[in-house]
């Protein structure tokens, strides 16, 4: 097994907000990889008193030990027991209602000698290469498939789209909202290698249309996930200006690969 992880914020004066970990269980058999965007906040109240990457390194943290602990936990089940800890730690200090609570996007996955589980939630993308080199993005689009008024301000968003139904979910404090997430299972035998990248990765396909998720896929095999990262930077410095690409987005965003040969 072989495995390979990229994280870097988008501006290296602030702390990423992404949250990566692989972990191998002691039994040498299978493993999780968890991979967390942390959604950065408006500039405005949020009403907790913690900043993302503080929330994220424990979800993350959280994700990490309950799905190599429980194995037999579906992780629908992990992501809620997750955020209910999470939520836990700080609910007598912070209004956990407000909807700029600290939240995350989530890709999950585990795998045994049997299968290969996924679980995302929001923007983030899980890939999956069969050994015959076919490609298969694993994707919650529902924040893609709104209407771009619907996403036309922070306070639209936050009365309407976040979190709400016909909107988009994240992992924020409601343990619920695990069940929103795109799940399912593919059979051990039908991977060869997965990968999870945050939107600041997934920019390269989706943004930049620089290939579709099979060449992205390859890039990372062949040339790395640090290779995958420095083209969206060199990519975000050319269009800086113009914004051609980039349109409103911020010009640099956290960008993490993680990459698995099973």
């Amino acid at each position: 097994m072989r495995t390979e992880l990229v994280s870097e914020p988008g501006d290296p004066a602030r702390p990423n907000e992404d949250f990566a970990s692989v972990a191998l269980p002691a039994s040498g058999q299978g493993g999780v990889l968890v991979a967390l965007d942390g959604v950065t906040p408006p500039r405005s109240e949020t009403g907790c008193l913690h900043s993302v990457p503080w929330f994220t390194a424990r979800l993350g943290g959280a994700l990490t030990e309950l799905t190599v602990s429980l194995p037999d936990v579906p992780l629908v089940d992990a992501l809620a027991r997750a955020i209910a800890v999470t939520a836990g730690t700080h609910a007598q200090t912070c209004d956990l209602s407000h909807p700029r609570t600290p939240q995350a996007t989530v890709v999950l996955t585990r795998w045994s000698a049997r299968a290969v589980e996924y679980l995302v939630l929001s923007d983030s993308a899980f890939l999956v290469e069969s050994p015959d080199g076919a490609v298969t993005a694993y994707l919650d689009d529902r924040l893609s498939r709104l209407p771009r008024a619907s996403l036309a301000t922070d306070a639209l968003i936050d009365a309407h789209i976040r979190n709400k139904e016909g909107g988009f979910f994240t992992a924020a404090a409601d343990p619920s909202v695990a069940g929103r997430a795109v799940t399912g299972v593919v059979p051990r035998g039908d991977v060869r290698a997965l990968a999870a990248l945050t939107d600041g990765a997934t920019r390269w396909v989706e943004k930049f249309r620089e290939g579709d998720w099979a060449d992205c896929f390859r890039l990372v095999r062949k040339e790395g996930a640090r290779e995958l990262v420095d083209r969206v930077r060199a990519l975000e410095r050319a269009d800086a200006e113009e914004r051609a690409y980039l349109g409103r987005s911020k010009t640099h965003d956290d960008a993490t690969v993680v990459y698995a040969e099973l």
